[in-house]
């Protein structure tokens, strides 16, 4: 009573009143004007947003689930979605991020299938714990549902849920969509398919529909699990259902959230990728609570078992950005772990194995039987074939590399510290050996199994289009063989139009849906889980300011832009004669890129030219044992005139550098005939000046049925471990571009190298070689292992270009002559 009698008091004051008024009065007038400036369609949409997530709020995080006391899963799920079924996909539009993309790469899996007709038919599809229909509706955006697939199946426990999928394809009106609420491991394609001869299929859990007893072998070639394999759980025996539902072609894709720690996968090989799978302790902890509540299940296991039930094909860890959290979740495309297909490529591995660890059917085809069989003591086995038969002792699926469609890349252990040195960074964006100058020192045939260093790939291309008969791509960092691996892939599935927009521009706004629609069916699972992480931010600046070699290329452009000569090194790759580049170069541009001060404390530091030029300190030791040898024996002068005194190293990167760039400018014509250092100045080529690959005509000959690309192998290890895992005299040509400057002299690692390549190599063989020496040490080790070794290219006062890069000393063939 004494409280009522205060606040009557209070409210009796002249001065209260007069607040409360005012007060009222600025609320009426600020929603006069709100109301007067804002359409009636924005507050209603501004009223339902608000309704909608406060449904969501209070179902998810204040609602109780018990259901209806009995413990049951429908009850639960009832229970949660019950009152927010009608704002379900309004309020997971944010939440449930990479459904988009998980439907992109099952769709592009399907249609390759459809396409190359391994799937005869048209594709059932089983959406496992499907809900509103969201994703199939979803999926419209990939093909066209209703006449693509012969049957679409939603399965789903909750009734609230498979009502609103049902009003869903009535509105759209699509026939073939079939809701069905019923537990997952109860669900049979049986029950609703028939087969060719009118019966029904016979097959149950436990049993493979793909079972050679039964009588019919209808199968999903579609399944589909979009973050529902979280909620169910008895997840065991709903995966092992599921898995029988998958026909012997069939995909699986599966998006949800997940936890994991390093320690629990880091000894697996088969399961296609690791970056940012690893989930930092308080992530762990923190999500795995907070889902609960919500019965929601993150361990890990669910994710490992899905791996261990399917080979997998496609695999990718991401985060959830929302409202400042990162919140863990995966992608995983897979196939039957036991399909026929990668069976039979371990079978043709096992039965031959000569200079690859996969045999085409034309190999094994031309193998006739009346040739004496080789001592199985000969044989080798590559890595790939070691650890298939590992896991197939161990009832694991095989490496992911055996379930792609195309076998081009080899399996390789990512895990390896010698593959994650490199940080997940390619040092070469383009490829610094001249193309042309190698076709005319090797005349390439159809009867040459090449061996080369991927680099960036761009000469693994150009043997392609000369037709040999096999490749083998080599590289210890894997991200090299990734970016060879997207150029192949780009080939396979592109038009030229894009192709030259990643590779000739080096530039794409719509990478990322080029990567999930149409180049995901190509690429390795480690590829596409690079380019996932790494390709849209590379294609949005240019693919030539990225890796490590972006480091020389943004350093020239700073650099004139600092000193006002970049309109200068733009004429310079515009200009129509050499003697237009001579002026520009000797005028303007030659006095900034040849400065001393910059080879002398930039350029010249060791740590620059590993990084961004790739030049290890064996290699420039070579290039200052050469300078001394040079300046005891007669003064260097250059054109800004001279003398060296005394050994510096930064004096010996410079005097390479003129010995370089100055015969490339007065010999070779940039903007028509010299790519190598237009992109170095531009940051991309031109339709004028472009490596050999990205003509009009290459990709017409390298995407046809019948590309030499089909028999390229792409090899992720060091040349020596490839080299001595290859059939003894099955390679005639070994392309190791710089790579012997590496070693140490005196080292026995050279001499063990070139007597792998002597062994793996046909006698007449020629190994290519370039090198920054004049005279490499190295030389000598070859003609003691039975080569004869012929420079073919040296620079000086008679030949001061040797090719159109001209970056090296000497280029040498060395023939095999004997065994060693």
């Amino acid at each position: 009573m004494a409280d009522l009698t205060l606040l009557y008091q209070t409210l009796a004051k002249p001065l209260t009143q007069v607040s409360l008024a005012s007060v009222l009065l600025v609320l009426i007038l600020a929603s006069y004007f709100i109301l007067s400036f804002t359409e009636l369609s924005l507050l209603r949409k501004t009223y339902n947003a608000c309704n909608e997530y406060g449904k969501f709020a209070y179902s998810c995080f204040l609602k109780p689930h018990t259901g209806d006391g009995s413990g049951g899963q429908q009850a639960a799920l009832e229970s949660f979605y019950k009152t927010q079924a009608s704002i379900y996909d309004a309020t997971r539009s944010r939440l449930l991020q990479g459904r988009e993309d998980m439907l992109a790469l099952v769709a592009a899996q399907v249609r390759h299938r459809v396409e190359t007709g391994k799937i005869e038919h048209k594709p059932i599809w089983v959406d496992i714990g499907g809900g509103t229909g969201w994703n199939i509706e979803q999926m419209q955006e990939q093909v066209d549902v209703p006449n693509f697939f012969h049957a679409v199946y939603l399965v789903d426990l909750s009734t609230s849920l498979c009502d609103v999928a049902r009003e869903r394809f009535r509105r759209l009106g699509w026939h073939n969509i079939h809701v069905v609420c019923q537990d997952a491991r109860a669900f049979r394609l049986s029950d609703y398919e028939t087969g060719a001869d009118g019966t029904k299929a016979q097959f149950s859990i436990g049993k493979s529909v793909y079972d050679e007893q039964s009588g019919e072998t209808i199968g999903a070639d579609l399944l589909t699990m979009s973050y529902s394999l979280s909620m169910i759980p008895e997840f065991h025996s709903a995966i092992d259902s599921v898995t029988h539902l998958l026909g012997a072609d069939g995909v699986v894709g599966v998006v949800d959230f997940y936890v994991q720690n390093q320690v629990e996968f880091q000894s697996r090989n088969y399961m296609g990728g690791a970056i940012d799978r690893h989930c930092m302790w308080i992530s762990r902890v923190f999500w795995r609570t907070w889902f609960e509540l919500d019965r929601v299940n993150l361990e890990s296991a669910r994710r490992d078992y899905i791996e261990y039930k399917f080979g997998t094909i496609l695999s990718t860890n991401r985060r959830c950005h929302l409202v400042g959290f990162r919140i863990p979740y995966y992608i995983f495309v897979g196939c039957a772990k036991d399909s026929s297909t990668s069976l039979q490529q371990l079978a043709a591995l096992d039965a031959s194995v000569t200079e690859s660890p996969f045999i085409s059917a034309l190999d094994l085809h031309s193998k006739s039987a009346n040739k004496p069989r080789r001592d199985s003591t000969q044989e080798r086995h590559s890595k790939a074939f070691e650890s298939a038969v590992v896991n197939l002792a161990a009832s694991l699926p095989l490496p992911s590399a055996y379930y792609q469609n195309n076998k081009t890349r080899i399996y390789y252990d990512e895990t390896l510290q010698k593959h994650r040195q490199f940080n997940d960074e390619y040092i070469y964006a383009f490829t610094w050996e001249d193309s042309r100058t190698d076709s005319r020192l090797l005349k390439i045939n159809s009867d040459d199994v090449i061996l080369a260093i991927t680099s960036a790939g761009d000469n693994i291309l150009s043997y392609a289009l000369e037709g040999p008969k096999r490749i083998h791509a080599v590289d210890l960092n894997p991200s090299q063989n990734h970016l060879l691996e997207l150029k192949v892939a780009a080939y396979r599935s592109l038009e030229y139009q894009d192709f030259w927009k990643l590779f000739g521009e080096g530039k794409h706004p719509d990478f990322h849906n080029l990567l999930m629609k149409r180049l995901s069916p190509h690429l390795s699972s480690q590829a596409f889980d690079f380019w996932l992480h790494n390709g849209a931010p590379a294609f949005s600046k240019g693919l030539y300011f990225t890796g490590g070699s972006r480091h020389a290329i943004q350093l020239v452009q700073w650099l004139g832009k600092l000193l006002g000569i970049r309109q200068d090194m733009l004429r310079l790759a515009s200009a129509q004669t050499l003697a237009e580049q001579r002026d520009i170069w000797f005028k303007r541009v030659r006095r900034v890129l040849l400065s001393r001060l910059l080879a002398y404390f930039v350029i010249g530091s060791e740590r620059f030219l590993w990084k961004a030029l790739g030049v290890p300190s064996e290699q420039r030791a070579m290039i200052e044992e050469d300078f001394k040898k040079q300046a005891g024996q007669e003064p260097i002068t250059a054109r800004e005139g001279g003398e060296t005194s005394g050994v510096k190293s930064g004096q010996a990167i410079w005097n390479y550098g003129v010995q370089t760039l100055d015969p490339v400018i007065e010999q070779t014509l940039i903007g028509e005939d010299n790519h190598y250092y237009l992109v170095c100045l531009l940051g991309h080529y031109t339709p004028r000046s472009h490596p050999t690959y990205l003509a009009p005509r290459s990709h017409a000959r390298l995407s046809s049925s019948t590309s030499p690309l089909t028999n390229l192998r792409i090899h992720t290890d060091e040349l020596s471990e490839v080299f001595a895992r290859m059939q003894r005299a099955s390679l005639t040509i070994a392309v190791l571009m710089d790579s012997m400057d590496w070693f140490t002299p005196g080292s026995e690692a050279a001499p063990q190298q070139v007597k792998a390549v002597n062994a793996a190599l046909k006698m007449g063989g020629r190994v290519l070689l370039r090198s920054a020496g004049v005279s490499p040490w190295y030389v000598k080790v070859f003609e003691a292992e039975g080569f004869s070794a012929k420079r073919v290219a040296v620079r000086g006062l008679a030949t001061p270009c040797t090719d159109r890069v001209n970056m090296y000393a000497s280029t040498w063939i060395c023939t095999k002559v004997g065994e060693c």
